[in-house]
């Protein structure tokens, strides 16, 4: 159950006047104490989805004072983090201000503040949430007394926390600009972890941060002091953004001048350190928090080994494995680095722990108390982490209250470091538009359905609803799920069960994907490390021609059931003899029977094949209808009598060959590139810990023509030669590397997309002459746009992505 509450919120340019000021009506979704008190994992009901799952309140004692830190905050950021930070504010009875940018002006952030401003002229970040100056106008103008950056953007940007305090003090809730100054510079902060005694990877971290930048001279630095492989990484910035991993000195300068060209983009300076590559350590973190008057604490250590292309995947507290010597090892070592820097606020100080480190790989916390100290010092992020909410699950604090408390001048909650408090295990996945079939690139488009789980221990931070779309200038990250267990093994099933009930139509996402990693021996052991994809790839990968992708023969029955339930207007028809009294004997919910026998139809659908993934196998599917609304299908010569009841929520109660189902079932509607009707694609989900035809099939898709008299497809389509160069994935041309005329051999980049904030470069998949260029710098292109020709005469599969390249989103 959910009560709905409207209120009204203000939207406002920062040029609107009063006149102009836009009333809309914004509801806030309060989960009642059944809702709370759930024990089963179920997918949410739609009204559910328009915020943040579970919002999160502490449960330890918060601070000594009972009264609001701040009256207003502005939040410098958009997403999930925006309405993570907005859902506390409430709690603590705090206004809230929201920017958005002309792409986000419908977006969930900016529907659930107080007041919502307009920043900036365009969608890129660069011109609207990157505006300090603007940032710091909407705050004057909305009396907001501080500013909370969230992560990205702002966040860790010194000028910007010093720019607030000079704004009619302005308090920026976040560590102080010298402390982000410090951290900010990985050759800094090295050297000042190193005067810290805080151990340090070997590696050229330049003279005081202002060491030569010369390519040879690196390149020279490299192989005689770092070794091979060898980790450039940018001196600013964060994120696994500029940073590549070189196994030769050959390769050294092409990728050195890559990664600074994408340092320079994301930060505005192209400075780099070299470092010695750790073969698959652990990445275990260190939260923590200090106050104004001296007092650090930590929260205990993060687990996030498991990573792809430098971005984690999955994040879980406490670290598993690791023995007591080594947790307090690593908490009194990353307390001494924040307080080597006079740390104030909630930050993070991150380690590279070496495999020998490890001791015991069970899901106890207890192990060999001997060889501490192998772990080095990585960086240490300023600012609240993506990954926080694990944090917050085994320990009951809410770090954005403390946060809050802290910047206003309050001393920390909790003081005595044995007074944190720790309960169960959690873990953190993040949801994201990308098809992992295709090297995950990423997707865009319309949120058709969109239905996180649900239940105990169960949490769901999103900044997206259904209907929303997923653009092309943003991370694409639908949500981070969290779960919490009394241990390990627990919270680990959980993740399992939740992703499998994870409802998402209309793009591709890394679910599969996530569900197969989670399953693996390896993870489930956690056994993990930094290695852990690269070791696994075969066992975790997804593959569009995988046999196992298409439907079973119960998951095909469902489908077509839902499909002919829908085309006979019996949604939502629970009792179908006392509807068909209602309609008489003529109506639809007869059947689609005939005077003198039964209807037959047939339906074509679609499915991979296992020899071809670039083609869908066509295949017949025979229905006939009866007349007390059942069903006989012939579906690849195998016989299926089928009924059921469809209602509008998507829950589809059915029957196959009288084995009984209880599944949901979603039908969305595809749409090609000029907005024209594509096929119809219904999706059906088990109920959490059930399956349809086979013991893994928690969920399948099937297709169908979208008119379902018109068996032939338009055909006639032209086709490229296969040297046609297509976009594999929505985004921004920043560079051309080759002009018509030119002689270019197979593998050559031809051109550089932007998406995603990574730069993918895009090869040429035969030699011969470029005949033809579609695009220039700085042009925004769609999925499968053809972009250049190479010859011509043959039948094509496009272009491709260097797959060599170790670029970091």
């Amino acid at each position: 159950m959910l009560s709905l509450f409207p209120r009204y919120r203000t939207r406002i340019s920062p040029t609107t006047t009063t006149k102009h000021i836009r009333r809309h009506w914004r509801y806030t979704i309060a989960p009642t104490a059944a809702s709370q008190s759930s024990t089963t994992i179920t997918p949410a009901n739609a009204a559910a989805c328009q915020i943040i799952q579970s919002p999160f309140h502490s449960t330890t004692t918060s601070s000594t004072t009972t009264a609001r830190p701040f009256d207003k905050v502005l939040i410098a950021n958009r997403g999930e983090i925006a309405c993570r930070i907005i859902q506390t504010c409430k709690h603590l009875n705090i206004q809230t201000v929201a920017i958005y940018s002309n792409a986000d002006e419908n977006a969930l952030h900016a529907s659930m503040a107080d007041e919502a401003y307009l920043i900036g002229s365009g969608p890129e970040a660069s011109n609207s949430y990157l505006l300090m100056e603007e940032v710091l106008d909407i705050t004057k103008k909305s009396n907001a007394q501080a500013i909370h950056p969230g992560y990205g953007f702002l966040s860790e940007n010194a000028s910007f926390a010093s720019a607030c305090a000079s704004t009619n003090g302005v308090t920026f809730i976040g560590p102080p600009p010298a402390a982000i100054s410090a951290m900010g510079s990985k050759s800094e902060s090295k050297r000042i972890m190193m005067n810290a005694n805080v151990p340090c990877t070997p590696g050229y971290n330049g003279s005081d941060g202002d060491g030569p930048q010369d390519p040879e001279y690196l390149l020279q630095q490299a192989i005689e002091i770092v070794g091979f492989p060898c980790l450039i990484k940018a001196t600013m910035g964060g994120g696994g953004k500029g940073m590549r991993l070189v196994h030769t000195p050959e390769t050294f300068l092409s990728a050195l001048d890559s990664c600074k060209r994408e340092c320079l983009s994301a930060f505005g300076n192209d400075t780099v350190i070299l470092e010695r590559y750790l073969t698959n350590p652990r990445h275990v973190e260190v939260q923590i928090c200090g106050d104004m008057h001296g007092n650090v604490v930590h929260l205990h250590e993060r687990d996030c080994s498991v990573q792809r292309r430098h971005q984690k995947v999955f994040e879980e507290a406490p670290a598993p494995g690791l023995s007591e010597g080594v947790r307090k090892e690593l908490g009194e070592v990353a307390v001494r680095a924040a307080k080597a820097v006079g740390y104030v606020g909630a930050g993070t100080v991150e380690f590279l722990m070496e495999e020998q480190q490890q001791h015991d790989q069970s899901d106890s916390r207890t192990g060999d108390d001997n060889a501490i100290g192998n772990f080095y010092f990585c960086e240490m992020n300023t600012r609240l982490q993506v990954e926080h909410p694990v944090t917050e699950m085994i320990t009951g604090v809410d770090l954005v209250e403390w946060q809050l408390r802290v910047a206003a001048g309050e001393t920390l909650p909790i003081l005595d470091q044995d007074l944190i408090p720790t309960s169960g295990h959690a873990m953190e996945a993040r949801i994201y538009a990308e098809n992992p079939a295709r090297d995950f690139l990423p997707a865009t488009g319309t949120l058709q359905h969109l239905r996180p789980p649900m239940g105990e221990g169960v949490r769901v931070d999103t900044g997206v609803r259904a209907g929303d779309n997923v653009s092309v200038f943003y991370d694409p990250m639908i949500s981070k799920l969290i779960v919490h267990g009394p241990d390990r093994t627990a919270a680990l099933e959980k993740l399992v069960q939740s992703l499998k009930c994870y409802q998402v139509v209309g793009m591709p996402t890394n679910i599969p994907f996530l569900v197969k990693c989670a399953n693996h021996d390896a993870f489930r052991r956690g056994s993990v490390n930094t290695g852990f994809l690269e070791k696994y790839s075969a066992d975790v990968q997804i593959k569009e021609e995988d046999e196992s992708n298409a439907p079973s023969p119960a998951g095909k029955a469902l489908s077509v059931l839902s499909l002919l339930l829908t085309i006979e207007g019996r949604v939502g028809v629970l009792d179908i003899n006392a509807e068909r009294k209602q309609q008489g004997p003529w109506s639809n919910l007869s059947g689609s029977w005939r005077k003198g026998g039964d209807m037959e139809r047939v339906v074509e659908f679609s499915c991979p094949t296992t020899d071809d993934a670039t083609n869908k196998g066509t295949s017949n599917i025979k229905s006939t209808s009866h007349r007390d609304g059942s069903f006989t299908l012939t579906i690849d010569d195998e016989i299926y009598h089928v009924d059921g009841t469809l209602d509008s929520n998507g829950k589809l109660e059915a029957t196959v060959n009288e084995r009984h189902f209880s599944v949901t079932s979603i039908l969305s509607q595809n749409y090609s590139q000029d907005g024209s009707i594509g096929d119809t694609i219904v999706n059906i989900w088990a109920k959490p810990g059930k399956h349809l035809g086979d013991v893994d099939e928690y969920t399948c898709s099937m297709s169908f023509p979208f008119a379902f008299a018109n068996r032939n497809k338009a055909s006639g389509e032209a086709t490229l030669g296969s040297g046609s160069i297509k976009a594999l994935m929505p985004g921004k041309v920043i560079r051309l590397n080759a002009a018509v005329g030119d002689e270019v051999e197979a593998g050559d980049v031809i051109l550089v997309l932007e998406a995603m904030k990574m730069e993918h470069a895009i090869i040429s998949p035969v030699h011969g002459v470029l005949s033809m260029v579609s695009c220039d710098v700085d042009d925004i292109v769609d999925d499968g746009r053809v972009l250049a020709v190479v010859g011509g005469n043959e039948d094509s599969n496009g272009g491709g992505i260097a797959g060599n390249e170790e670029s970091i989103a």
